[in-house]
């Protein structure tokens, strides 16, 4: 240890407030469009507190309740669900928590950003495991929160720290800002001349069903459920992909698969439609379709993932694609030269997308790794200014 610093309980150096679990805790009931903000765990950004869902609750309720009424710098700290997820309140000078936090009010013997880095730390993260309960959920209470041991260097050296680590963390912050941009208009672009090869239609393009072009295979869909599941080396697979392996197989082709139901249909934050080969087993969550040949496959795979299916789906709490609604999917269809031509062209163009994705995000996991070795550091006493900033950008 450092000479001057200390380890000492966070409850030496943090005072504690839990929300107010007794019957005038605001339910679902008592949630209001406008009033007093009521701050959950999904609030907690690392940019502070995300206002643009709040949920929020009267006057009179909020007067109604004890304890857990936040103060302007506050910190919460998230005890069960999203365990550790933690946020600075900042100039939000009024409103309520939810059960699953706890606020976190810092000492003069402390600066609050201080505290900040710590909870991102790995330090704080290895003080979670050992004192969390919970298999299934892990969960904290605010007295083990307490016992959390942390490093405490005079005040001088805590602002030096912070000072280097407000600098370190904005140059980190813009480069992800950056690759994250990149990341977005690899995707973008590779969507734009997706959409313009399905636009621009050549001469002799056909509309025609999804049933007139593909043999739907549902039927022979036979779900298993996870505990008389055989595991063995066979993908099975669900509505967005292999989900578990099993030990024997249903099919042994080449084959579409299409989402049946999930929020995916709607979202469309992966793909809906991918193919498959070889031995596999599909439960009940995804059609099956046979084309005639691999070029048909591919070339509806990539209409399917390039279109809006909003029109098809029914259902908002859990969307459903049936298989009626599917079979009258309409696919503008080309002669089969064609076909080979433009997935030719386009696994040309997915292949540069995805390798440009596998850079942005290897950049995305050293950017966030650099992050955590500085705070390391950080907490080692090791912090060595701001050459340790530029070095690393």
């Amino acid at each position: 240890m450092k000479q001057g610093w200390e380890i000492k309980n966070l409850g030496e150096v943090c005072d504690f407030e839990n929300g107010d679990r007794g019957v005038n805790y605001p339910s679902k009931s008592h949630r209001t469009k406008t009033g007093i903000p009521f701050i959950n765990a999904g609030h907690l950004t690392s940019n502070g507190i995300d206002i643009s869902n709040m949920d929020f609750i009267s006057r009179d309720r909020y007067n109604l309740l004890s304890n857990g009424k936040i103060q302007k710098g506050d910190i919460l700290f998230c005890l069960r669900g999203s365990l550790g997820k933690y946020a600075n309140v900042g100039e939000l000078s009024e409103g309520a928590i939810a059960s699953s936090l706890v606020i976190v009010r810092p000492k003069p013997v402390v600066i609050r950003a201080f505290i900040m880095a710590y909870f991102g730390s790995r330090i704080c993260a290895e003080m979670i495991i050992m004192h969390s309960n919970g298999a299934a959920q892990p969960n904290l209470s605010a007295q083990s929160l307490r016992k959390f041991q942390i490093p405490i260097p005079p005040l001088p050296e805590q602002q030096r720290m912070v000072a280097i680590l407000d600098e370190a963390f904005a140059a980190i912050a813009k480069a992800k800002a950056n690759t994250e941009q990149n990341l977005k208009n690899a995707r973008e672009l590779f969507e734009s001349y997706l959409q313009s090869v399905f636009t621009n239609k050549g001469k002799g393009w056909e509309n025609k069903t999804l049933n007139q072009i593909s043999e739907n295979l549902d039927s022979r869909r036979v779900p298993i459920t996870h505990n008389v599941r055989k595991k063995g080396s066979v993908p099975y697979y669900g509505a967005s992909g292999i989900v578990d392996y099993v030990e024997d197989y249903l099919f042994d082709d080449d084959l579409l698969l299409v989402s049946e139901d999930g929020a995916n249909l709607l979202a469309r934050t992966y793909p809906i439609a991918f193919s498959i080969k070889g031995k596999s087993w599909v439960n009940n969550h995804a059609h099956i379709l046979k084309f005639k040949n691999l070029a048909s496959q591919k070339f509806v795979e990539y209409y399917l993932n390039s279109i809006k299916l909003d029109d098809y789906v029914s259902g908002m709490a859990q969307p459903k694609l049936n298989q009626k609604m599917l079979n009258s999917i309409i696919i503008p269809f080309p002669s089969l030269i064609e076909q080979q031509a433009i997935i030719d062209n386009l696994n040309v163009f997915s292949e540069k997308t995805n390798k440009l994705e596998v850079i942005y995000q290897k950049r995305l996991n050293c950017l966030e790794n650099l992050k955590k070795s500085i705070l390391q550091k950080a907490f080692a006493g090791e912090l060595r200014g701001s050459d340790l900033i530029y070095k690393n950008r």
